[in-house]
């Protein structure tokens, strides 16, 4: 076995673990998500408002798919934004 087979078989569990978490959790990681993007955007007055958005979005996606890895990756539609 080398290295990166040990290391993928060590991180393993923790990996299951992190998935478990983030969908127990989901709701509440992306209510702070939304609440840093908004403290963000109000301390640079809006300057950054498309890169602030742009990384949220991809923040918001990168969790989905950690969190519904076991029914193939897709999250639930995400409600319309308002």
């Amino acid at each position: 076995m080398n290295f990166l087979d040990s290391l993928k078989a060590r991180l393993g569990p923790a990996k299951e673990k992190v998935s478990g978490l983030a969908q127990q959790h989901e709701g509440k990681i992306d209510h702070a998500l939304e609440k840093a993007a908004g403290i963000v955007g109000q301390k640079t007055r809006g300057k950054y408002g498309d890169t602030i958005e742009a990384g949220t979005g991809k923040a918001e996606d990168a969790l989905g798919r950690i969190a519904h890895k076991d029914d193939g990756g897709t999250p639930p539609p995400a409600p319309p934004a308002s």
